[in-house]
């Protein structure tokens, strides 16, 4: 049996039903899994070797507590420092402030190699796609997958460790294994995947966007996602890997691929995602083709329910978003993204009252141009006081959307919060340098109102760290750097400044 106990956080930020910030508390771990959260966690019951889960009332007195041996280095896990004992493995978290692990909602990693691209930095959605499409009809396993460990690796550094990713380019003259790739890279990080089988069946010569080449035929993409998802697909509880049916965007995919991938969704028992109401142009196209607003043909096609969530969702009007409250059809809310494609701005606050499933999302990557979902909570909350005042979340709220939020339009609840019985998934901010002196009077808040420049002292996943003062555990970083720089030149060797 797997023991971590992390003891004497300044403060842990448990996000859970009663929203709870315990101080000078601890955690223990078992397996992989929370069976303990409160104050004087006894070292001693810790490593007894009994199998049965003791659950602190949070807030509670301590017992007696036994002080545990000396932590190694960093305060990190003895076992990885070549320490180990029988003893429970300590980290001693004296100055960190604990966060549940952050989950994303909305990412395309493929983009990582196609970032910061001079010629579409001033560019909208439309032509941006169109510019970009002619580099990633390039793409190839190998590009796949250490675009994949780049931009993972990123957003494990910063506290995240569920990711959610929507790849949809898919060369139509090659085979390609691509969410195989995607999966190989997380299972080499330690982070869990969620997959989205994504798609495009309307190219330029049908009135789609995408080219020719990048489009596929929907039988070959149900056939996929269905070889996917019975792959993949693990829906236990603190499951690694789950596969979502994502068809692109209403502009790039036939009414035919909508319907049937809903259904084939639902009898797989797996969720649905796409990109909605994300701009103007997206909104003029519906009208134009389909006679009706995105939203309104999604829900002919069967997608709307609480098993859907939309990427953006920037314009939906008042009536739209009553239907998403009462279907329980969730957002995820990309502000950085938003920004930089002049988008426009979600209506959170409005989505917030009516009790919307929200969750944050970094998007891109070349449309953020980074893989931080810590400094998009930040970026969340800023865009809110800006464009909102008084009605903005606040840096809580935002928080809260990342994890619990986040977890829900996964459908999992056996993430997002720290409390007996979840997923040992975590990180740690230290707060024992110049740059949080006078800043940790409000550790809920911390997060949106100041944030954190400096990756996460440690990420946790299923009780393991996978990265430790910003330096990935699971990888040999060098290498993989200079094969990832590699693999970028060739992607984009056509691509003059």
């Amino acid at each position: 049996m797997s023991k971590v106990l992390i003891k004497h956080a300044q403060a842990i930020v448990t996000v859970d039903d009663s929203d709870r910030v315990l101080y000078d508390a601890d955690i223990l771990i078992l397996d992989g899994v929370i069976t303990q959260i409160g104050h004087g966690i006894d070292a001693a019951l810790a490593s007894s070797g009994s199998e049965s889960t003791h659950y602190a009332q949070p807030g509670s007195a301590a017992e007696t507590y036994a002080a545990p041996p000396p932590p190694c280095r960093h305060g990190l896990d003895a076992r990885e420092c070549g320490d180990a004992t029988d003893a429970t493995d300590v980290i001693d978290a004296n100055g960190c402030i604990i966060y549940p692990g952050l989950v994303n909602t909305h990412h395309h990693l493929y983009q990582t190699f196609t970032r910061n691209l001079p010629q579409v930095q001033r560019m909208e959605l439309f032509p941006w796609l169109r510019a970009l499409y002619e580099i990633w009809r390039g793409l190839d396993d190998e590009a796949v997958y250490l675009s994949s460990l780049s931009g993972m690796g990123e957003l494990v550094r910063y506290g995240c460790t569920t990711v959610m990713d929507h790849h949809y380019v898919f060369p139509r003259d090659r085979d390609c294994a691509f969410l195989e790739r995607q999966f190989e890279a997380a299972d080499a990080l330690g982070v869990r995947l969620c997959a989205a089988r994504g798609s495009m069946s309307r190219g330029k010569s049908d009135g789609g966007l995408p080219p020719d080449d990048l489009v596929q035929d929907v039988d070959t993409i149900l056939r996929d996602s269905q070889r996917l998802a019975e792959t993949f697909h693990d829906p236990s509880p603190r499951s690694y890997h789950q596969v979502v049916l994502a068809p692109c965007s209403p502009f790039s995919v036939s009414d035919a691929l909508l319907r049937e991938t809903a259904v084939l969704a639902r009898d797989l028992g797996v969720r649905l995602h796409t990109h909605l109401c994300e701009t103007k142009d997206e909104e003029a196209f519906c009208l134009e083709t389909v006679g009706m607003r995105p939203l309104a043909y999604m829900e002919s096609m069967g997608w709307v329910g609480s098993d859907v969530w939309y990427a953006h969702g920037i314009h939906f009007d008042d009536s739209e978003l009553e239907l998403l409250a009462a279907t329980q059809t969730g957002v995820a809310h990309c502000p950085a993204s938003n920004m930089k494609l002049s988008s426009g701005v979600c209506r959170i606050p409005e989505m917030l009252s009516l009790g919307i499933p929200l969750g944050l999302a970094v998007d891109g990557s070349a449309s953020n141009d980074c893989s931080n979902l810590m400094s998009e909570i930040r970026t969340a909350y800023l865009l809110g006081r800006l464009s909102r005042s008084q009605e903005a979340p606040t840096g809580y709220d935002i928080l809260r959307m990342a994890t619990r939020g986040s977890a829900r339009l996964l459908g999992r609840h056996d993430i997002g919060w720290l409390a007996p019985g979840m997923a040992a998934d975590m990180f740690a901010i230290d707060t024992r340098t110049l740059d949080f002196a006078g800043a940790t009077g409000d550790p809920a808040n911390l997060l949106g109102t100041m944030g954190c420049a400096r990756p996460a002292a440690w990420t946790m996943v299923g009780g393991r760290i996978v990265s430790r003062d910003g330096h990935l555990t699971g990888i040999d970083e060098e290498t993989t750097c200079a094969r990832a720089r590699e693999s970028a030149t060739k992607l984009c060797h056509h691509v003059t400044p």
